[in-house]
């Protein structure tokens, strides 16, 4: 009987592997039309500019009606997909967690957030990451970001049996190309519309063996958009079969994610590779606002099409433009070349022609041409027509209006002669201005990671774990948390920008000409000093900081250990700074719970009681 039943088990197994897997190949060849695409366009990025998608949807190398004919690239799209990167990584957004009161708790929530991300963001390179997806955004038009959390990450808590090392685990973000991603619908306009994502690539079996326990058959795996990225291996050029690269001995790993529905409440979770079955089981994560369990995937878009879930990119717009560029440039090439070379009429049995067409006319060259013949002689080939500067000034001036990139963003030059800086400020907010679509998409990608982040802290942080953070003047300060103090849903996200120095410099003196850091006396607090100096580059400057912020600093330790602790006053304390950031503790929120409210006003009165 348990026989006939794992059999059973074993032929369900396998018939779902192999649904998987046509599942799969439905989905792949539902997009292909858009891989396609996108291979053009990393071409046309790559400088390889002379191919085409032929009617059979592949791509193709263009060839040369003669041997003769020019074929240069004047690559205009690559800088502009750099400048706009540039202009990206420029307004990347910062997380910072905004507290949802003014409640001690929801600020000390707020703060342990930020910490939380800030530290994140630190260890798994966070900036590099938006980078990375940027890049494909802006070259494919979409890009996405997976949310996970790696059991093999973190610090070791013990080991298991085998005595191989146990770890607390930790967050990872991982960015991923669109050619990995493939939804059941091509028309969702928001992640929130598709039902399943699939997210495929190649790996070698080694690696499935080592994560799933499972022994599968390798193979050599050719197919470009399921390669692990190597420029360097030639993956830019996929019409070559010489040079597409090969992944010997791996195998498509398929993971097939299922929203939660009527049959599976907590969705559904299916990996396969091969005709094998490695897991089955529901959505790992409560990842959604409310704690349910959602899409592990954030979309990326550099321009979004309206009907459609994959956006398109400047790239796309920008093809047809540089084809007519490469056509007028290289048209133009032979005009002179034939200017300089010349042309030269010859008449039948002359002279030795082939000594001529191996040699040409050097200088000082002695020509012999049999007597009574017509002396050769150079054709009049005309002068270069206008219409080539004409056509090339043209073409350049479209660069500008397709790619939403001026000459001042793309290559610092300033045809408008504008010479206050105010004008060339506007001028330069206007370019930023047209980026405001993939801005905004950024901005929403990376939130929503933010969220997912801390969703996955308070599923899984369920043991002690340690939290250095860096508080205001640099100090450095320990917390311990687990699950319990992490609060994603009573938090509000404060999607900054991060500036650089220079903006934050010319900011604070702007703040400092205006007067509005100066108090009721007209006079800046010793506090403001301190902190301007810090933020002007001056913090390590011994007078930088003064004894009253060093009183405010220990004050606003001592209201952290008055959370769970007594805490009697020091005679070296100055009081009147101590009094007064133990009452705004107190006030902001110390006075709902009777415990620290006592032990607070208990500290209050040994202020009051040494400073007399």
């Amino acid at each position: 009987m348990n026989s006939y039943m794992e059999q059973g088990e074993a032929r369900r197994k396998k018939l779902l592997a192999e649904e998987i897997a046509a599942d799969f190949e439905r989905r792949r060849e539902m997009r292909r039309s858009l891989e396609r695409s996108w291979q053009l366009n990393m071409n046309f990025v790559n400088g390889n500019q002379f191919c085409d998608i032929d009617p059979a949807g592949e791509l193709v190398e263009e060839g040369t009606d003669f041997y003769w004919q020019s074929r240069m690239c004047f690559n205009h799209i690559a800088p502009t997909v750099d400048t706009r990167v540039a202009r990206l990584a420029k307004v990347r957004p910062t997380l910072e967690v905004r507290a949802f009161s003014d409640s001690e708790q929801d600020i000390k929530t707020a703060r342990l957030a930020s910490g939380i991300l800030r530290s994140v963001k630190s260890r798994i390179d966070l900036d590099g990451v938006i980078a990375q997806a940027t890049h494909w955004s802006e070259v494919c038009g979409t890009a996405f970001y997976k949310v996970v959390w790696n059991f093999e990450d973190g610090k070791v808590i013990g080991s298991d049996e085998n005595g191989h090392p146990q770890r607390e685990g930790d967050v990872n973000v991982i960015a991923l190309s669109p050619f990995e991603i493939y939804p059941d619908s091509l028309v969702a306009e928001t992640m929130q519309e598709v039902e399943s994502i699939i997210h495929a690539k190649a790996v070698p079996v080694s690696e499935i063996y080592e994560k799933f326990g499972v022994e599968i058959a390798g193979r050599e795996i050719s197919e470009f958009p399921l390669l692990p990225y190597a420029p360097s291996s030639g993956w830019m050029r996929p019409f070559e079969s010489a040079t597409r690269p090969v992944l010997g001995d791996a195998e498509i790993l398929i993971e097939r994610y299922t929203r939660p529905c009527g049959r599976y409440p907590n969705g559904r979770l299916e990996i396969a590779a091969g005709d094998k079955l490695l897991f089955e089981g529901p959505l790992p994560y409560c990842n959604g606002d409310r704690g349910e369990r959602i899409l592990p995937f954030i979309r990326q878009m550099s321009i979004a099409v309206p009907g459609a879930f994959f956006g398109t990119s400047v790239v796309d717009r920008m093809i047809p433009l540089q084809r007519a560029y490469n056509a007028v440039r290289n048209r133009k090439h032979e005009f002179l070349n034939r200017l300089s070379a010349g042309v030269i009429a010859v008449e039948d049995g002359s002279l030795d022609t082939d000594e001529l067409a191996d040699e040409g006319l050097s200088p000082g060259k002695v020509l012999v041409y049999r007597q009574g013949a017509n002396m050769p002689q150079f054709l009049d080939c005309g002068k270069l027509p206008a219409e080539f500067a004409e056509e090339e000034e043209r073409i350049s001036g479209e660069f500008i209006l397709v790619s939403g990139m001026s000459e001042i963003s793309r290559n610092s030059a300033n045809p408008t002669h504008v010479t206050s800086a105010v004008g060339l400020q506007l001028l330069i907010d206007q370019d930023i201005n047209r980026m405001q679509e993939a801005v905004e998409s950024v901005a929403r990608a990376v939130k929503e990671a933010g969220k997912q982040i801390l969703h996955l802290y308070k599923q899984f942080a369920h043991t002690r774990r340690l939290l250095r953070m860096t508080g205001t003047g640099g100090d450095t300060e320990l917390f311990y948390f687990d699950a319990s103090d992490i609060s994603a849903d009573d938090v509000e996200f404060d999607t900054g920008y991060d500036r650089t120095p220079e903006q934050v410099k010319e900011e604070i003196l702007q703040l400092l000409s205006l007067g509005l850091l100066k108090d009721e006396e007209g006079k800046l607090s010793d506090e403001v000093r301190s902190r301007v100096l810090e933020a002007l580059g001056y913090g390590s400057l011994e007078n930088a900081r003064d004894i009253s912020y060093l009183h405010i600093r220990k004050a606003e330790r001592e209201n952290v250990l008055l959370q769970t602790e007594e805490v009697e006053a020091d005679a070296y304390d100055d009081h009147a700074l101590h009094i007064t950031e133990h009452l705004r503790a107190l006030l902001s929120g110390g006075e709902q719970d009777a415990a620290i409210k006592e032990r607070i006003q208990r500290h209050l009165a040994s202020h009051r009681r040494k400073g007399e």
